[in-house]
């Protein structure tokens, strides 16, 4: 009979209850599958034997075979230390314990050989190890061991309550005992041939009780080519099965509209990214499936316009459209920059924020429910339960990462069928991320700026040229261009960040003097209507210098402004620093990032500073984040449980990531229902999985 993994870890031998409540408390390992889950995070190489005229004084862990002359007891300040000389055919060397010397007395023997292992110090004159951990060579050979001797995660609870390593590796021996070591295979026999992995069993042996640092490595391998392709394979089945149970609306008409727009009234010559983009979307508008796509793209790549005219075909085909953003500003400037176009058009627009006067919310609510209105723009305002469309065809929402899954399933609900829905973002998220955390959206880049853009020059300057930077920015703004100074925000220290921002006020407003100069200033105390106000004036060109918290981070659009200066920029993240940079270049004319450090940086935070100076590219300073931050960090607490993996590393591990994204991909393809005898072993893993982890609060 095989044992059931599934089988509560009370039950295996040698853990009993106490062990069993620690083990579920401190390392979440509730069941036998649990723990064979419970992957090492290091190794110490046991293949070697030192003799003891080859140790060194380096502190490592090391083993020798010898035999115990004898013993003596040493009195010390408390007690007493039991000592005995150690002695192999090459030197002498003394094992010291501070505590349990009865046991030890009556459980070791003289002139046995043993095998000793921990760590050495060097005390007057020779080497001596405390605490070794000691067996008869004779028992040592026959042990179910192996040669790279696995370290396991552990706590401080844990070791205070003598769950040592040993204790663990002695439970996880006995598994493999009651097991027979035999488990089931996960995978195709087609995957495992063409990628010539090891077999479930001996993967998960050789990754426990490595044979061999060759061994080690492919068992490591396998486990994390499998872990990476089942959470490939929940996404793109996600996304399958969404195609097939949702179905969406069909645009099935490009019209009037969207044809007059693009014929009379297009601003500018598309890039091929947009057009390529648009036939992606247009695609999915008319299948009769529910678009969900992501569309990614640079800041100032031209996403709006994009937007745009996939809203234009919803209109076409007589549906609603609606286009949330995360904060006030950002989603005025969308309604700003959509009302030009559509009075040309003769298109009904109306935006909704939490600052939308009461009789004016009464008239949209009516305008919408009776179809009049055509477009509505807005915050989370959007959401509430009084907002009741005619009949929403496409749901645009910009910067989804501010919104959670839940204010995205809202939106659904406003209909009777599902709009389609499509995601943008300006903080491009690495190839690898993208296919972990959004693989069940499509996903749309813009990877081009549109023509005449001139590249924004980015330079690091320390505190100390700082007339050198105020003497350029005299020289822009006589060219009449505009600037950006901007100061960290780090929530612990308000105090410290407003003193800084208000010093630095002082000392751009002392070079320069009104009435010659106008400087603006932006930061979280101020009232939003102030801010607005600012902004405005600003926007407007009535100010030369906006000097700013981050407040300006998302979406501020001022052509004619061509200077950012970014303080303490090692203060940033690289995401940020890249957002920033991206509020100027706007207009035609030539911009300057200018990132102000004091000499004292971090070596992460010469990396970011020189990546930045080096690289435009959102996608290369997105992959450089994730290397330095860590995939958690960069999706914010809502989507990194995504990333909770065991053994594999979205990072280090990406060429498998592909490799485990295309086989998931061919073998769905192929087979969707995985129906066909040889995906049996899929089938049958997928299932157990879905039974017994929700993968679907797993993954976003």
């Amino acid at each position: 009979m095989s044992v059931n993994l599934q089988t509560p870890i009370d039950y295996l031998k040698g853990v009993g209850p106490n062990r069993a409540d620690l083990l579920r408390s401190e390392l979440g390992i509730h069941t036998y599958q649990d723990l064979i889950n419970l992957f090492p995070n290091r190794y110490i190489d046991r293949t070697k034997y030192y003799k003891i005229n080859e140790l060194q004084r380096n502190n490592a862990e090391v083993q020798v075979i010898g035999v115990i002359t004898g013993f003596k007891e040493v009195a010390q300040k408390r007690g007493k230390r039991l000592v005995a000389d150690f002695k192999d055919d090459t030197g002498m060397m003394e094992l010291v314990w501070f505590r349990g010397q009865k046991w030890i007395r009556e459980s070791l023997k003289t002139g046995q050989p043993y095998v000793i292992f921990g760590k050495t110090n060097w005390f007057s004159g020779k080497y001596n190890m405390a605490h070794p951990e000691i067996e008869l060579k004779s028992k040592h050979e026959t042990n179910l061991r192996s040669a790279m001797q696995a370290i396991y995660p552990s706590t401080e609870k844990l070791s205070n309550k003598g769950i040592t390593n040993r204790v663990v590796t002695k439970i996880m021996q006995q598994l493999f005992l009651e097991t027979k070591g035999r488990f089931s295979e996960t995978l195709s026999e087609t995957v495992k041939g063409e990628l010539k992995l090891l077999s479930k069993s001996d993967a998960l042996f050789n990754v426990h009780f490595p044979k061999s640092p060759e061994l080690l490595a492919r068992a490591q391998f396998r486990l994390k080519f499998e872990e990476l392709f089942y959470i490939q394979l929940q996404l793109i089945l996600k996304n399958l099965i969404h195609k097939s149970k949702i179905k969406g609306f069909t645009f099935d008409k490009v019209g009037d509209y969207f044809n007059t727009f693009f014929n009379d009234h297009l601003p500018f010559e598309l890039t091929n990214a947009q057009k390529r983009v648009l036939k992606e979307i247009r695609a999915d508008l008319g299948s009769n499936a529910q678009m969900n796509r992501l569309l990614q793209g640079d800041v100032g790549s031209g996403k709006t316009i994009v937007a745009f005219m996939s809203i234009l075909m919803g209109l076409d085909n007589d549906f609603q459209c609606c286009l949330m953003a995360p904060t006030e500003i950002l989603s005025v400037q969308h309604y700003n920059g959509l009302l030009e176009w559509c009075n040309k058009l003769n298109i009904s627009i109306s935006l909704l924020t939490g600052s939308t006067k009461t009789s004016d919310r009464k008239i949209i609510h009516e305008n919408l429910e009776n179809g009049n209105l055509q477009i509505l723009v807005g915050t989370h305002a959007l959401l509430e339960d009084k907002v009741k469309f005619k009949n929403l065809g496409l749901a645009i929402i910009d910067e989804q990462h501010r919104f959670g899954v839940a204010q995205r399933s809202k939106l659904w609900h406003k209909n009777t069928s599902p709009p389609h829905v499509l995601v943008m973002t300006a903080t491009p998220i690495p190839r690898t991320l993208a296919m972990s955390v959004y693989g069940d959206l499509d996903i749309s880049i813009i990877d081009e700026l549109p023509a005449g853009r001139k590249p924004i020059k980015t330079v690091h300057r320390y505190d100390n040229n700082r007339l050198k930077v105020f003497r350029f920015m005299k020289d822009e703004i006589a060219k009449g261009r505009q600037i950006y100074v901007v100061y960290p925000l780090i929530q612990e220290s308000e105090k410290m960040d407003y003193k800084d921002l208000m010093d630095g006020y002082e000392s751009i407003s002392r070079e320069f003097p009104m009435p010659e100069y106008q400087i603006s200033i932006v930061h979280g105390k101020m009232k939003p209507a102030d801010k607005d106000y600012e902004m405005q004036r600003f926007a407007n060109g009535e100010t030369n210098i906006m000097v700013a918290t981050t407040v300006i981070e998302v979406g501020v659009n001022v052509p004619n402004a061509s200077v950012m200066i970014i303080e303490s920029a090692e203060r940033f993240g690289l995401s940020q620093l890249h957002q920033l940079r991206g509020r100027v270049g706007r207009g035609a004319e030539q911009s300057y990032c200018i990132l102000m450090t004091s000499h004292k940086l971090s070596q992460d935070s010469k990396t970011r500073l020189e990546t930045m100076v080096r690289s435009s590219d959102g996608f290369e300073i997105a992959e450089v984040d994730l290397k330095l931050r860590g995939p958690g960090d960069i999706m914010g607490t809502q989507q990194s449980g995504v990333l909770n993996l065991r053994i594999a590393d979205i990072v280090k591990d990406k060429d498998i990531l592909q490799q485990a994204r295309y086989y998931a991909k061919s073998i769905l393809k192929l087979d969707p229902s995985l129906s066909f005898p040889e995906h049996q072993p899929i089938l049958n893993t997928y299932r157990q999985m879905s039974k017994y982890r929700n993968i679907w609060n797993y993954i976003s």
